[in-house]
């Protein structure tokens, strides 16, 4: 979630309500999508915010199949 935007900040939110609090986290994600933090990157049971962007070539890297011989 992004905790450092101007929407948050706008709507009047704390960050620690929502520590160690997902149902929170998922209700204010599903009222106010522009908070989640992109990109999100899904590959079988991972997940990762793609923040650095380094993140993203090291994760799919990790995730690709063995190369074929």
């Amino acid at each position: 979630m992004v905790r450092k935007d101007s929407k948050f900040k706008k709507l009047g939110l704390n960050a620690d309500t929502f520590v160690n609090h997902p149902k929170a986290v998922v209700e204010i994600l599903l009222k106010h999508k522009q908070l989640l933090q992109r990109p999100l990157l899904v590959r079988e049971d991972r997940a990762i915010i793609g923040r650095p962007k380094a993140r993203i070539m090291e994760f799919l890297s990790e995730c690709a199949p063995p190369p074929k011989k």
